[in-house]
């Protein structure tokens, strides 16, 4: 039985602007600040970043009013790719899923570390080798520890996982309105929009490889819209809801995301961006003093407590669904008689997240890890429409969404996150080789994929 078409225009704007808005906004303009060398091109990036967003949300929003799907991205790849390409993009899914937890923990840990260690936001102190690791080791500690505590919150059941998610929407709002508040407060930095001041100028390559290295971590903080593919069924007037909802969602989105790097820039300083963390605690101490610092860090702490709290009630769930589908083994899908909370999926995904920190340590190498494969999974799954829209051509002209300016619309966006994983190749030496990890990852599962099949087939036999 088809699920009634009940999202409205609004509806599904509002939903398009809440998969997007996530923590990545607290943290990421800092490694963009980083990779460029001026704010023309900072700001490029956040836009260029958009509009591949709204390329892929139209492709993706095609792809589920073609061929709905639940539980992850498995039978999409399946229907389009062989199933060992299914299983081992959606286990690299889960794992940079894992690795995005792990990151926003991270983010939080620097957050409210400046607050229960002042002496952590003083870039001098910093500079001597025993404290920064000493500062690094209590990050790391406070990281995995809300990983653990939200694994017990999970244990206990559905019920009590979710009532905590209502108090995050809440927390993210007011926490991007405190951001965009200080430009009608503060006086602005003088040197907030200048150019860098070296006679040197740079080379096209030069300009190509630090816009590619900011758009790592702008894609991050975009991310979200490819689970427009999971309400292809949902949506009153698919062919004109889609594209309106998606253009108006990611418009809102950009419009949003440059406010409040504008604010960034013109509060704390394009050159004191790139070496700041806790950038919004940072503005709000600027604008409102010390206290507003803290208060800010507290809250953002606690929003990251929500997030990773969302990822541990969902991400078991795909496993479970994986495993239903004879995927995973049964015992991924095994419930808790009492609570019944999925024990082994969620042992193993908080285990997972907790060794990501490890390997890591830091956010910045997470970040390229998880975005390197996400690559993967965007470019495999955006290709896959050009395969399925010949599976399905009966579809045509229905009430389904097809999108115009095809098939530019997903060339652009395989092209863009083809560059993007380049440019992390390319950058290894300040990443830990994450690309050469993820494709480690990704060729492990493939390997795995093939023996369990084969381990399978022998039983049958036997």
């Amino acid at each position: 039985m088809k699920p009634a078409r009940q999202l409205t225009l609004f509806d599904f704007t509002v939903i398009m602007v809440s998969l997007v808005i996530g923590m990545g906004i607290f943290r990421t303009p800092v490694n963009v600040a980083k990779a460029v060398s001026s704010p023309f091109i900072f700001f490029s990036a956040w836009i260029a970043g958009g509009l591949i967003a709204f390329c892929g949300a139209l492709t993706y929003a095609e792809i589920g009013s073609r061929l709905p799907v639940t539980g992850g991205y498995y039978k999409v790849f399946a229907y389009a790719y062989h199933p060992s390409i299914a299983f081992a993009i959606n286990c690299i899914i889960l794992v940079s899923n894992a690795a995005s937890l792990a990151a926003v923990a991270l983010v939080g840990a620097e957050y409210i570390t400046g607050v229960l260690l002042p002496l952590s936001q003083n870039p001098q102190w910093m500079q001597v080798a025993d404290n920064a690791h000493h500062i690094q080791t209590i990050q790391i500690a406070i990281a995995i520890s809300a990983i653990i505590i939200f694994f017990g919150v999970n244990l206990l059941g559905l019920k009590m996982s979710a009532r905590t998610q209502n108090v995050l929407t809440v927390i993210k709002v007011t926490m991007v309105i405190l951001l965009i508040s200080p430009l009608f407060f503060a006086a602005g930095n003088s040197g907030a929009v200048a150019l860098p001041t070296s006679q040197h100028t740079p080379l096209l390559t030069e300009y190509v490889k630090s816009f590619g290295v900011g758009l790592v971590a702008v894609s991050f903080t975009y991310g979200g819209y490819q689970q427009t593919m999971n309400f292809g069924e949902e949506i009153k007037n698919p062919k004109k809801t889609f594209p309106k909802g998606i253009f108006l969602g990611i418009a809102i989105i950009i419009i949003l995301y440059l406010i409040i790097n504008y604010a960034y820039v013109r509060v704390i300083g394009f050159e004191e961006l790139k070496t700041s963390k806790n950038i919004a605690a940072i503005m709000a101490s600027k604008v409102f003093g010390v206290n507003a610092e803290r208060i800010l860090s507290v809250l953002l702490f606690l929003s990251v407590l929500g997030y990773v709290n969302v990822l541990l009630l969902s991400n078991p769930r795909v496993m479970a669904a994986m495993s239903e589908d004879k995927i995973l083994p049964p015992s991924f899908k095994r419930r808790n008689i009492k609570t019944e909370a999925l024990t082994t999926s969620l042992s193993i995904f908080s285990a997972l997240c907790i060794l990501i920190i490890f390997w890591a340590k830091q956010f910045d190498t997470i970040l390229s890890f998880t975005i390197f494969l996400d690559c993967f999974g965007m470019v495999f799954s955006a290709g896959s429409i050009f395969i399925i829209r010949k599976k399905t051509s009966h579809l045509n002209n229905s009430g389904i969404f097809m999108m115009k300016l095809y098939p530019l619309l997903p060339i652009i966006f395989i092209a863009a996150y083809t560059f993007v994983g380049i440019s992390i190749a390319a950058d290894y030496k300040n990443n830990n080789y994450a690309a050469l990890t993820g494709l480690s990852v990704l060729a492990g599962f493939m390997v795995i994929y093939f023996i369990v099949k084969a381990i399978a087939k022998k039983e049958i036999k036997e």
